[in-house]
């Protein structure tokens, strides 16, 4: 017999840009299907490192704070324009790293697969930045399912037939 999978928990990464918007059909058609909770996550980035650079930390805290005030605003519109009748969604904004912070969610919460998008940094941003997708897959113990949110708009999620088991 052969092992079946339950996913229960689904993670979807996200930054408010159309990117994000775009993964949305693909991400409740999943949840649906398991009737798997879904957890909404933005990864505020610290910005710390430039107190080194002559920018007071006074200046920098203040800064992280209102990015952090901002995102849980944008977190809540997201949600009602996105998931407003999904009855099993949870949210959280936190600072740090993404890739990091999307691993140690993760672990925190259980997440049984991780639905992200490839953002398709290019040249200077992919050197300094890195890949978050490629850290996730490479260093987290959980499935990621990785979706081109720039080729979304000609794909058709076919219907869902359960394959009844013998």
């Amino acid at each position: 017999m052969r092992p079946v999978v339950i996913i229960t928990r689904i993670l979807f990464p996200v930054d408010f840009s159309e990117s994000s918007e775009n993964l949305v059909p693909f991400v409740l058609t999943v949840a649906e299907r398991f009737e798997a909770e879904i957890h909404l996550l933005y990864v505020a980035r610290r910005l710390r490192y430039f107190t080194g650079m002559h920018v007071s930390p006074r200046v920098v805290l203040q800064f992280e704070r209102e990015i952090e005030a901002g995102a849980t605003k944008r977190m809540g519109e997201f949600k009602a324009k996105h998931f407003p009748d999904y009855p099993n969604l949870k949210s959280d904004v936190i600072p740090g790293v993404a890739a990091e912070q999307i691993i140690s969610y993760c672990d925190r919460q259980k997440i049984d697969l991780v639905i992200m998008g490839t953002h398709g940094r290019k040249g200077a941003d992919k050197i300094i930045f890195g890949s978050v997708v490629e850290r996730v897959v490479q260093s987290g113990a959980v499935p990621v399912l990785v979706i081109n949110p720039h080729k979304t708009a000609a794909t058709k999620i076919p219907d869902h037939k359960p394959v009844k088991s013998a």
